[in-house]
């Protein structure tokens, strides 16, 4: 039995576009009417969920940052991971020799050197954070929750990604969020600690939590949750991992995957 679905968000929960599909209302809907809690978890920051607090009905914890920022339902912070200086040096100067776009999410604030790529619209879209243009990110490496690389070569952020897990993998969690993020945070800041730590705070066993995910970051949350969904729109190296594949975020993957391996198996 199900008690519990811990969602991701971009990519998974929401559209291309952003958007959430009157199908994933009504299903969210219908999982409140079972008695089934929803919970979030997402590379953004806590804050950059706010939007879909009010139009889903949620009133649980969340959880931003792949796990690096918890909060509790009343929007208290309960749990933090932030990397070490020495990693998020590294890191930076690593994904700025591969020709990747850097971001530094720290202090609540969100740090860049360059705004004029295509993703930082999207970013602000989604999070709807200000950027904060900076000439170098020395003086912004404390207290950080995450470092995002960003570039539209996907082959670029792949190697990437595996070049800064060799180099600084035992000091940070380092994995893709889309094929055009690399989001590197805290080594406790993963999915699978945060979704432990959401089921947690709701009283529910890690045995009746479902997960939902499309990218290689929601992978750890689906090797702890008693069931995990992969989307239509996931690689087939994340649908693998997942003990079911839904449609994908554009054809009402997520309601279908509600109705078909949650409320229908409850």
């Amino acid at each position: 039995m199900i008690r519990l679905v811990v969602s991701d968000v971009d990519g998974t929960l929401l559209r291309h576009d952003k958007s959430v599909a009157p199908s994933t209302v009504a299903a969210v809907g219908r999982l409140r009417a079972a008695g089934v809690e929803l919970a979030l978890v997402s590379s953004r920051p806590p804050q950059g969920l706010d939007s879909l607090r009010g139009p889903l009905g949620l009133d649980t914890p969340r959880a931003g940052f792949n796990g690096g920022a918890i909060e509790d339902a009343s929007g208290k912070l309960v749990e933090e991971h932030t990397i070490a200086e020495a990693a998020c040096r590294e890191a930076v100067s690593l994904c700025e020799a591969a020709g990747a776009d850097v971001w530094v999410f720290a202090a609540g604030a969100w740090f860049l050197t360059n705004p004029d790529t295509q993703y930082v619209p999207r970013e602000h879209r989604a999070t709807g954070m200000a950027w904060q243009r900076v000439t170098d990110f020395s003086g912004h490496l404390a207290g950080v929750h995450k470092i995002m690389a960003s570039s539209d070569d996907p082959v670029l952020t792949a190697n990437l990604e595996r070049t800064l897990q060799a180099h600084i993998g035992a000091q940070a969690s380092v994995l893709r969020s889309q094929s055009y993020y690399v989001d590197v945070t805290h080594p406790a800041a993963n999915k699978g600690n945060a979704a432990l730590s959401l089921a947690r705070l709701l009283g529910v066993p890690p045995a009746e939590t479902a997960c939902l995910g499309d990218a290689p970051n929601d992978v750890p949350m689906f090797r702890v949750a008693g069931f995990s969904i992969a989307m239509g729109n996931a690689s087939d190296e994340v649908k693998a991992q997942a003990k079911a594949v839904t449609a994908d975020n554009e054809s009402d993957g997520w309601a279908q995957a509600i109705d078909r391996f949650i409320l229908a198996a409850g």
